[in-house]
């Protein structure tokens, strides 16, 4: 009997999303102080990507209400970040008409940023793969985010799949938007996503909600199947429930490489401090959300309101819009 738990897989990479999935809980206001101090500890810990927010449409979000990790320009990554940043630099591209991809992305020679990391969901793959080229095309690194795939059937999943395979994208990521799936659900997913991949070079990916406190063991489950892609955030912070925890992750993948110490120093200095302000985390209503395999807004609209505690009523009321 062998224990591989005591050795590592050089091949996986780590991807922080701390900025970008925070950001969706306080309209991406993030402190310029706050987002280098990110930038520092990943350069410091040897986390191989930092996502820094989304490259948003100016024309269709209001850049007096959302800050400036919504639009990620070069001026404010350069301004926050230098000009040559010591980790690679990744941004999410939403797709639905939300990025003016053809002309927002500079090409890479100009760009502080590496990595395009396009977002959709799965009736959008058509438009998913024109981005990806787009930004192939321009020099970045591109990978693939088909969102909410809890929802989707065998058969979506299958075309999508085939449609991507087809595109330069160097990863596709399992997403568990809702938090709602099970390691089960996950090691299928992983290995589905394998076979559709096999013999492109892509590299399959995990980016894991805890609504029902399953981040960390969904992209355990993951990595087990071969999934050599990894997103985490610091103290776990991130929309709704969260995702999976940095430095749980870190200590798991025991990868001399990564630097534990520099993200509890990280953790003790601004993530504790920031939980006094910004509320995320397995709430009730986020388990309830995750356990029926809905959006989480329903749940935040809830938490904002004078009965947040009365989560016996809000599930009740999820069934009901059922």
């Amino acid at each position: 009997m062998k224990a591989p738990w005591i050795t590592y897989r050089p091949e996986i990479k780590v991807l922080d999303a701390t900025i970008r999935d925070g950001g969706l809980i306080n309209d991406h206001m993030f402190e310029d102080g706050f987002v280098r101090a990110v930038c520092d500890t990943c350069v410091a810990a040897g986390v191989d990507y930092m996502e820094v927010g989304y490259k948003g449409s100016g024309r269709i979000f209001d850049r007096n209400k959302f800050g400036a990790w919504k639009f990620c320009t070069e001026d404010d990554l350069r301004r926050v970040l230098g000009d040559s940043p010591s980790v690679k630099i990744a941004v999410m591209a939403d797709a639905g008409g939300k990025t003016e991809y053809r002309t927002d992305f500079l090409p890479k020679e100009k760009s502080v940023i590496d990595l395009v990391r396009v977002a959709c969901y799965i009736h959008q793959i058509p438009e998913a793969v024109d981005m990806i080229q787009d930004a192939h095309d321009k020099g970045y690194e591109t990978t693939c985010n088909i969102m909410a795939i809890s929802t989707c059937s065998e058969t979506e999943i299958d075309q999508a799949l085939e449609e991507l395979a087809r595109t330069p994208c160097s990863t596709v990521v399992v997403v568990d938007s809702f938090g709602s799936m099970y390691g089960e659900q996950i090691a299928s997913l992983v290995e589905r996503y394998k076979k559709a991949l096999a013999g492109t070079g892509k590299e399959v990916g995990i980016h894991a909600h805890n609504n029902q406190e399953l981040a960390f063991a969904n992209t355990i489950e993951a990595i087990i199947h071969g999934a050599n892609r990894i997103d985490a955030t610091l103290g776990g912070l991130g929309r709704g429930a969260g995702n999976c925890r940095m430095e749980l992750l870190l200590g798991f993948l025991r990868n001399p490489k990564y630097n534990i110490r520099a993200v509890w120093k990280l953790i003790q200095e601004h993530i504790v401090p920031l939980h006094r302000s910004m509320e995320w985390g397995p709430l009730p209503p986020y388990v309830i959300a995750g356990q029926l395999n809905q959006h989480p807004r329903a749940a935040i609209a809830w938490l904002a309101g004078e009965n947040r505690d009365a989560c016996g009523d809000f599930y009740e009321k999820v069934i009901a819009d059922i």
